[in-house]
């Protein structure tokens, strides 16, 4: 296993660590900008309202989409695996 493959490896996991991570946090952006606005607008100074909001949206996207979300996880995985012995092989 040379640095060329070893980066390869990292880069693509990097890049679905990121495709992985950005439907929650697309979620709790838009959550956050919602109570936000609605905060301001009927001027309600709760504190917790907002993170508990964006939790139960987190919580919700995570369990709405992890069947989508974790099959190319599983997949990549597999793959890793299955070429484990021909990465780590010498010469």
């Amino acid at each position: 296993m040379d640095g060329a493959d070893i980066e390869t490896q990292m880069s693509a996991a990097l890049l679905q660590f990121m495709i992985l991570a950005l439907p929650p946090l697309g979620a709790a952006l838009v959550a956050g900008l919602i109570v936000g606005i609605l905060q301001a607008a009927t001027q309600i100074q709760d504190q917790t309202m907002p993170q508990t909001v964006k939790l139960l949206v987190v919580i919700a996207v995570l369990v709405l989409f992890s069947p989508i979300l974790a099959a190319p996880m599983f997949e990549s995985a597999k793959q890793l695996f299955t070429d484990f012995p021909a990465l780590t092989r010498r010469g």
